[in-house]
């Protein structure tokens, strides 16, 4: 430990808040051995620019046909109320009397305003009656991680530090669904400023899973997941750095999108670390997911990473023809110590695809050994730049679990992160030869192991083996926020202990209309993600 005591000592001039955090500095010494022990030779071309690989990668499915929705959600109530056969005004009520039934108990909201968001609604309705003009979502109530900036309203992003935070701007993605006529009805619960991936707040507490209110939701979108999932909103935005959207939404039984980096703007939105932020959304289903995306995606001229590349009619390419997909399944590390109630669910959910039409290939992943160094390097230093000020002066504002996570940070030799940074674009088009030249798709499960209890996570009261339970539900995540292709989480049924299990399915670059048309395939001949977990609402 001696590397990260010193290291934090001489940069703080004191000592590390708590002895719980050497636990996480365990981590930094696995990490820096992890380091040393893969191969840190040359590669070809390895000054590749990681931005042009990604773009140049980018493939584009062709075969875009019409398709009608197969499920209700999102989709289907935004259409209902655009043809008048619903109001907003009973969507939005309905929403919020479950908020009042599930909160309590869930914990997934943690600002909102009755009243408003009925006027809201009501002129929703009023403007549709007179002949306005109806977008997309008109009318539709969501809500949002408490990490989006909207000026002139308060932010928390999840922590005490940001308690009298008032933003003066407000975030693309937000832009972008009020222009499409969603209503934004609550401010949602999250993880504190975006790290860690069970749900876990000391400010606000813990979001606990609706399908069992003992264990964790996932996070850091934790509160996007579970209210998805439990039905107090339609659909939620979240982030994903390490696997922040897609953990929660599997853990909650909801579909779950994590776009190819620099596919959606990140302008006003808190970054956690800028190199793997990825913003995406959370919804009932894969039609869903893709009219948000439809509508989130876009060049930005105050985002300067925001691709320009054109956005695909994304609804269009859900038609249910995956006849000729190539399916990889990674023979290496993805499948190591899967529970075995989530790989039956996982083999079943595979059969559905095959059985309409899709092809497997078993396939070796090249460099994932680096791809699990480098991204853990990038994550730590990155987290830890950006909060440098507040571990300075308010070090002990933060949970022990998200501080212990960032001292290791400070102590990772800037040659590391250069080398991480420098090696991406190569590594980028080493794995695009070596996988998707043969497949078109990888899947995998999203999460390795069943969730566990929100007790036997809490580092913060230092229950035994937390850590290793906290860092291994981002296993399966991680890698491909480095790689930053896209990726989707389906829900595919209950594990051994009746909770959701996922699959999750990876791409080439800026090919999420090829993932959405297989997650809507599987959900076309499967219900999982209609399921709901027990209601608390008696008006349901």
């Amino acid at each position: 430990m001696s590397l990260f005591v010193e290291t934090t000592r001489l940069w703080h001039r004191i000592e590390p808040p708590n002895d719980a955090t050497a636990e996480f500095s365990a981590d930094l010494e696995r990490l820096i051995d992890a380091y040393h022990a893969i191969d840190n030779g040359p590669m070809e071309d390895e000054v590749a620019d990681y931005a042009s690989v990604l773009e140049s990668a980018a493939w584009h499915d062709d075969r875009q046909r019409k398709g009608d929705a197969t499920a209700p959600g999102l989709c289907e109530t935004a259409d209902a109320v655009a043809r008048g056969d619903l109001a907003a005004e009973d969507v939005t009520r309905y929403c919020l009397e479950t908020i009042a039934a599930e909160n309590p108990t869930i914990n997934a909201v943690i600002r909102h305003e009755p009243e408003t968001a009925l006027e809201q609604a009501r002129a929703s309705d009023t403007s549709r009656m007179r002949g306005g003009p109806l977008g997309p979502l008109h009318g539709i109530p969501l809500a949002h991680k408490d990490m989006f900036y909207r000026r002139g309203q308060a932010v928390s992003c999840g922590s005490v530090i940001r308690e009298s935070f008032v933003s003066d701007r407000t975030a693309t993605v937000l832009e972008c669904l009020d222009s499409a006529g969603a209503l934004q009805i609550a401010a949602l619960n999250m993880s504190e400023f975006a790290q860690g991936p069970t749900g876990h707040n000391r400010h606000f507490g813990p979001v606990c899973n609706p399908w069992n209110v003992e264990r964790v939701s996932g996070g850091s979108s934790s509160g996007s997941g579970a209210a998805v999932s439990s039905g107090m909103v339609l659909a939620s935005l979240g982030s994903d750095t390490g696997g922040s959207v897609r953990i929660p939404a599997s853990l909650c039984g909801v579909t779950g999108l994590k776009p190819t980096w620099s596919r959606v703007s990140r302008y006003g939105v808190m970054p956690l670390a800028p190199s793997l932020d990825c913003i995406g959304p959370l919804a009932r289903s894969a039609r869903d997911c893709a009219r948000l995306l439809a509508i989130i995606a876009r060049a930005d001229e105050l985002d300067g990473t925001a691709s320009d590349l054109p956005v695909p009619r994304y609804e269009q390419a859900l038609d249910g023809d995956v006849r000729g997909i190539r399916i990889g399944l990674p023979e290496n590390w993805f499948f190591d110590g899967v529970d075995p109630s989530i790989q039956t669910r996982f083999d079943a959910a595979l059969q559905v695809l095959l059985g309409r039409g899709g092809l497997q290939d078993r396939i070796r992943l090249p460099e994932i050994d680096r791809i699990a160094v480098y991204s853990s390097i990038v994550s730590k230093v990155e987290v830890a730049t950006l909060h440098a000020d507040w571990m300075r002066s308010r070090a002990r504002d933060y949970a022990i679990h998200v501080s212990g996570r960032m001292y290791p940070g400070y102590a990772i030799p800037a040659t590391f992160y250069v080398e991480a940074m420098r090696r991406r674009g190569a590594i980028l088009k080493a794995f695009m030869e070596g996988v998707f030249s043969k497949v078109d798709v990888l899947a995998m499960p999203t999460l390795r192991i069943t969730a566990p209890t929100i007790a036997e996570t809490d580092v913060d009261v230092g229950a035994v083996g937390a850590v290793a339970k906290f860092l291994s539900l981002s296993a399966n995540t991680r890698p491909f926020n480095y790689l930053g292709l896209p990726a989707i989480t389906v829900p595919i049924g209950l594990d051994s202990q009746g909770l959701p299990a996922g699959l999750q399915l990876v791409g080439r670059p800026f090919s999420e209309a090829l993932l959405l048309r297989l997650a809507d395939a599987l959900q076309r001949d499967t219900d999982w993600h209609l399921k709901r977990p027990p209601s608390r609402n008696t008006n349901q």
